[in-house]
C-alpha cells in the first residue's frame, strides 16, 4: 500500500474517501482527534472546569468519544455512565465491568446502572409487555427514550454542566433528514450545537463526534484496540424504523458522492445557526406521573405514555417521584448551586 499522505513515512492503512487521503494509523487517529477538538471549540461545547457526564455504552462510538474527550478535557471532570439495557445475551454486566475498568484507566469516574434500575423493568420485559398489549413500537424507541432519561437523571444528580453523547455523523444526518421529512422545524433546530435544551430540567447535551463518520469511529476503535462487544443487539432488525430506511438511502448517496453527509450537516449548521441560537429553555408542563418536562397539551411525558400503553402503570422512577418529588428536589439543588432561579 502507498505511504501516508500526511507524514509521508509510514504505510497508509486507511483510505479516507471524502478527502482522498491515504493515512497511516497514527495520522488517521490524529485526524479524528483534531476534528473532534475543532468541533468542540467551534461551538464552545465544553468549557474548562465544567463537569461532563458521558454516556459510555462500550460501543465503538463511545470509545472514540472517551478517548478524544479525555485528551481535550480534564478526565477528573468527566463521569462515565454505562447503562445495561437488559437484552438477552447483549451488553451483559460482565462486559460492563470491562468498560468500567477501561474508563478508570483514563482516570474517569464510572457509574454502572440499568434500564431496570430506573424503570423497574428490563428492556426485554418492556418490549414483551408492549407486544402483548398490541403496542407496535420499535424496541429502539423504548431504548432511546429510556437512555436519554437515565443520562439526564444522573447528570442532574451529580451536578454535571453538560451531557456528552456519542452521536456520529451518520446518526446526526439521519436524524436531520427525518426532521426535514416530518417538517419538524423545532426538532431540526434543537439538533444544532448552538441550541439550548427545551427545559431547565434538561441538562445541556453536546455531541463532540457529530462530524465523524461511523466507518471512521469503527476504524478508530479497531486501531485503538478497544474492548468492543462482539454480540449484536437481538432487536436490530425487529420492526425497522423510518431511520433504517433513511439510513439506507443516505448511504447510497454517500457511496456515489463521498462527503455528502458531511456537506449536508455543514450546510445545515450554517443555515440554522442564527435561528438555533435564539432557542431558550422555557417553562414546560410537567408529567403528572414523574414530574419530568413534557410538551404543551400533554398529560404525560413520552416515556410514561409509552410505558402506560405497554401496560406498565407505575414505573419505578415515577414511584420515586411520587414519594419524594425527586425531580423537583434535584432541580432546586442544581439551580441554587448555579445561582439560578428556584421554582
Amino acid at each position: 500500500m502507498a505511504t501516508c499522505s500526511v507524514c509521508g513515512v509510514r504505510k497508509a492503512v486507511v483510505y479516507q474517501k471524502h478527502t482522498g487521503l491515504r493515512l497511516c494509523k497514527e495520522c488517521f487517529m490524529e485526524n479524528v482527534q483534531m476534528r473532534v477538538k475543532a468541533e468542540i471549540e467551534r461551538w464552545r461545547m465544553i468549557e474548562p472546569g465544567e463537569t461532563i457526564l458521558l454516556g459510555l455504552s462500550g460501543g465503538k462510538d463511545s470509545w472514540v468519544l472517551l478517548d478524544t474527550l479525555t485528551q481535550i478535557h480534564d478526565p477528573g471532570r468527566i463521569i462515565a455512565v454505562t447503562i445495561i439495557e437488559g437484552i438477552p445475551g447483549y451488553n451483559r454486566r460482565e462486559y460492563a465491568e470491562r468498560v468500567r475498568m477501561k474508563a478508570r484507566e483514563y482516570g474517569v469516574d464510572h457509574i454502572m446502572t440499568s434500564i431496570k434500575e430506573y424503570t423497574g423493568y428490563t428492556l426485554a420485559e418492556i418490549v414483551e409487555r408492549a407486544f402483548k398489549n398490541g403496542l407496535r413500537v420499535s424496541p429502539c424507541t423504548f431504548c432511546g427514550i429510556s437512555r436519554r432519561r437515565i443520562l439526564n437523571h444522573y447528570a442532574r444528580m451529580y451536578g454535571a454542566d453538560k451531557t456528552a453523547t456519542a452521536h456520529n455523523l451518520d446518526d446526526e444526518s439521519q436524524a436531520a433528514f427525518i426532521n426535514l421529512l416530518r417538517g419538524d422545524w423545532e426538532g431540526l433546530l434543537r439538533q444544532h450545537p448552538q441550541s439550548q435544551p427545551a427545559s431547565p430540567l434538561i441538562v445541556p447535551r453536546v455531541k463532540p463526534i457529530r462530524k465523524i463518520y461511523e466507518w471512521e469511529t469503527a476504524t478508530y476503535a479497531y486501531l485503538g484496540g478497544f474492548p468492543l462487544q462482539e454480540t449484536e443487539c437481538a432487536y436490530i432488525n425487529l420492526m425497522p424504523t423510518l431511520r433504517a430506511r433513511v439510513r439506507r438511502a443516505l448511504y447510497r448517496l454517500e457511496e456515489e458522492r463521498p462527503g455528502t453527509l458531511l456537506r449536508f450537516m455543514e450546510t445545515l449548521d450554517t443555515l440554522l445557526e442564527e435561528e438555533a441560537s435564539k432557542l431558550k429553555p422555557q417553562p414546560l408542563p410537567r408529567c403528572e406521573k414523574c414530574g419530568e418536562p413534557t410538551s404543551h397539551g400533554r398529560r404525560l411525558c413520552k416515556l410514561c405514555e409509552l410505558l402506560e400503553k405497554a401496560g406498565i402503570q407505575r414505573p419505578q422512577y415515577a414511584e420515586a417521584y411520587r414519594r419524594g418529588g425527586e425531580v423537583l428536589k434535584l432541580y432546586r439543588l442544581r439551580v441554587s448551586e448555579g445561582g439560578g432561579r428556584d421554582e
